[in-house]
Formats: structure tokens, C-alpha cells, sequence
């Protein structure tokens, strides 16, 4: 597979596919995407470039249009495209972008679409917009759906790497604790993955909880978690 390393050739890529949308339509932009980009070996800040390059140009009316083909194709790619698009629209559209978001998880149905899609919608919208996102967070906790479940760890872990706040990391730390009862495989390994970042970033959280943490009904699995972050915030301090 071709590897795909500047911002230039990203960049006529671009241009051709804008000029064939012009040209010809939607159908002969996603073939110029398709071929250029999802076809090669492209780092994914460079797929995030393309994204917000492409939202400059295509309506927002066409945009989900466009999202839903680029991902019908399944590659890898295509879910930092459309993360990163709906990401974008996340100041308009919020509820809208996170249904579209959970759509394309679940249809995914792989651990890293789970992820990509997660961290840029879910997690994003978590970071920047928590008194909107944290009651559709509780209410998506309720999916029977492992990859739904999975993707809150994965929200929780990236807006608390990037600094959500305490007050919101601490709801969002209970919710977390509500779900440590999983035994399935995915969903145990996102909602330990929140529970990791949110001991590591804040582990006064965590005392404040341990009471509940060492609760019998408890899972093991999610109090390791704890501790591994726990762990990794003593070797930060001491550096």
C-alpha cells in the first residue's frame, strides 16, 4: 500500500476531488477520496487535515450524504474523515452529530471504529460541550449495544487527557462506576480505559469514591484499572 506522507500531495488530492465534485457531482468526488486517500497508507492528523479541508467546500447540507458513503466503504480512513467532519459540526449539531456518531459505531462493528469515531465525536463533545453531552452519555449507558457502552470510556478518556474539568471528570467518574459491573470483553476494556485516565489526571477523585471502588459488587477488573492509573499519576509527580 502506497504511503501518503505530505500535506501537499493531501493537498492536490484535495483540489482534484473538488474539481471533480464541480465537474460532475458527488459521486466523482467520493471516487477521487476513495482512490486517494482511503486507498493509501495516510497517518490520521493528515486525515484530519482532509477532513477540515473538505468541510470548507462541501455544503453542509451534502456533508452526511457524503459521510455515509466514504464510511459504506469501511476503511479505516473513512472513520477519521467522518469523525473529524462530525466533530466540525458539533457546534450546530450536536445531538444529531453523536446519533450519526453512534450509527457508524455500531455499524462498524470493530473496536477501532469504536474508537476513532469516539474519541473525535463522543469525546470532543464531552470536552467542550459537558452540560450538553453528560445527559446523553447517561442515556446512551442504557444501550444494550457493547460498542455504545464501550465508546463512554472512550469519551471519558480523551476529554479527561485533554482537561475536563474536575467537577465534570467526577460525574463522569460515577457514571463509569455505575457500568463496572460489565463482563464483556470491549466494554470492560473502554470503561477501564476512562477509569485508568480519570485516576491518573485526578486520583483525588478517586479517594473520594474509594469506599464505593471497594465495594464487593465491585468487578477486580475495574479496581485494577484504578490502580494502574493510580500508579502512573505517582510516577508523573515524582518526575
Amino acid at each position: 500500500m502506497e504511503k501518503m506522507t505530505s500535506k501537499v500531495r493531501v493537498r492536490e488530492i484535495l483540489e482534484q476531488a473538488k474539481q471533480s465534485w464541480e465537474q460532475q457531482g458527488q459521486d466523482a468526488l467520493l471516487v477521487v477520496i476513495y482512490e486517494g486517500l482511503l486507498k493509501k497508507k495516510v497517518s490520521f492528523p493528515l486525515l484530519e487535515f482532509a477532513a477540515k479541508e473538505m468541510a470548507l467546500w462541501i455544503p453542509e447540507d451534502e456533508q452526511l450524504y457524503v459521510m455515509d458513503i466514504l464510511v459504506a466503504t469501511k476503511e479505516m480512513g473513512s472513520y477519521v474523515l467522518a469523525g473529524m467532519m462530525l466533530q466540525l459540526r458539533l457546534p450546530l449539531y450536536l445531538e444529531e452529530s453523536i446519533q450519526r456518531a453512534c450509527a457508524y459505531i455500531v455499524g462498524g462493528d470493530q473496536w477501532y471504529v469504536c474508537d476513532i469515531v469516539g474519541e473525535r465525536v463522543l469525546g470532543h463533545a464531552l470536552l467542550t460541550y459537558p452540560e450538553k453531552t453528560i445527559p446523553l452519555l447517561k442515556h446512551l449507558a442504557q444501550y444494550s449495544d457493547k460498542w455504545i457502552v464501550r465508546t463512554i470510556g472512550v469519551a471519558t478518556h480523551y476529554a479527561v487527557k485533554k482537561g475536563l474539568s474536575p467537577k465534570f471528570t467526577e460525574i463522569m467518574f460515577r457514571l463509569l462506576l455505575s457500568l463496572s459491573d460489565a463482563t464483556d470483553f470491549h466494554i470492560k476494556k473502554g470503561i477501564g480505559w476512562g477509569a485508568k485516565t480519570i485516576a491518573k489526571f485526578h486520583p483525588t477523585i478517586i479517594e473520594r469514591y474509594r469506599k464505593q471502588i471497594e465495594l464487593p459488587e465491585i468487578r477486580q477488573w475495574f479496581r485494577t484499572k484504578i490502580t494502574i492509573g493510580l500508579n502512573r499519576n505517582k510516577v508523573a509527580t515524582s518526575l
